[in-house]
């Protein structure tokens, strides 16, 4: 046999070593991603709800995942700017966007979005929640809950409520409430929440669906009334405090919900992975007390409970638009 002839085994040999090698590296770097830094896109600056939870929550993760996570504050156009940067990222788990009902409230009001809501990102988990409550000034001419609806019935018009511009979450979900309730009151926007908490702590307007970060210190001091809480169950942060669904609007529930999201296309294992990372945070005793200091409530739930979310919200925020005729300025 010629030496050519014997040396092609070998070479055969060694071709099918370096792919089985290659093979095997290429499974492997699959199988531990993260293998450098994720990128968190925030719709919002630094410092507010949505913001901390993300820090917080990220940096618990980190620990897990083995990777650090880089905030990106991306602020601009409700949300719209941030998400559709992510959007257009590479499918990778490697640029993430942290959500909040501005996703779906943009989704239904806004005639054109740059991407498509339902099909251009893929929902993980979400994060944590911040419940809405209804507080009023302690003027206003009731006590309860059932006291500002039989005021509202026999006062249609008279009563006027607070948001923080047309829109927004405490907006649409004062609508929605009002049109399950069959009662008029009037909506005055403001520029933030700040100017639209001024003006009703001085008794120039009446109600605000508001979140329970910002209202309960001012319930404690005895300068706002709590009339009820908009979660779907009582909430740990309140146990004392009755739902609106308990106290006579069943299905109803308003909070400003935190999730992740990816690029669609993203591989599901990567995936599962990210939801199960954010629900072992969901679950650190050290995570639950720091957030729930700031009226939040950790939840770290699956990709499909996050979906059935989105999936319940963006038809309820398209009716609720055509019904209550909101459309954003």
């Amino acid at each position: 046999m010629s030496r050519t002839a014997m040396a092609f085994p070998r070479r055969v040999s060694l071709a099918l070593g370096v792919l089985v090698l290659l093979l095997i590296q290429t499974g492997t770097g699959f199988a531990e991603y993260p293998d450098r830094p994720i990128r968190l896109v925030v719709p919002f600056p630094p410092g507010g709800a949505v913001d901390i939870v993300a820090r917080v929550t990220s940096a618990k993760m980190a620990e897990e995942l083995g990777r650090n996570f880089v905030i990106e504050n991306k602020a601009g156009a409700g949300g719209i700017v941030a998400t559709d940067a992510v959007a257009k990222s590479a499918p990778d788990g490697y640029t993430l966007l942290v959500a909040s009902p501005n996703f779906t409230i943009n989704a239904a009001l806004q005639p054109s979005l740059p991407y498509d809501a339902e099909k251009d990102l893929t929902p993980i988990s979400v994060l944590a929640a911040v419940p809405e409550v209804l507080v009023s000034h302690p003027a206003a001419p009731f006590t309860s809950f059932a006291g500002f609806i039989a005021y509202a019935k026999q006062n249609p018009g008279k009563l006027n409520y607070a948001s923080a511009g047309i829109g927004t979450l405490p907006h649409v979900t004062m609508e929605l409430l009002l049109r399950r309730l069959g009662l008029e009151v009037t909506h005055v926007p403001y520029r933030g929440a700040a100017p639209a908490m001024t003006d009703l702590l001085a008794g120039v307007v009446q109600l605000k669906l508001d979140s329970y970060a910002t209202s309960n210190a001012q319930v404690a001091a005895g300068n706002l009334r709590m009339l009820g809480i908009a979660t779907s169950h009582r909430s740990p942060l309140m146990p004392e405090t009755p739902t609106i669904a308990e106290l006579g609007l069943p299905g109803y529930e308003a909070i400003l919900w935190v999730g992740l999201m990816a690029p669609a296309g993203t591989p599901q294992a990567v995936i599962d992975r990210l939801a199960a990372a954010s629900r072992k945070a969901a679950n650190d005793l050290a995570i639950i007390e720091r957030l729930q200091r700031d009226g939040v409530d950790p939840v770290g739930g699956t990709p499909a409970q996050f979906g059935a979310l989105i999936a319940r919200e963006l038809p309820q925020w398209r009716e609720l638009a055509g019904a209550a005729s909101i459309k954003l300025q």
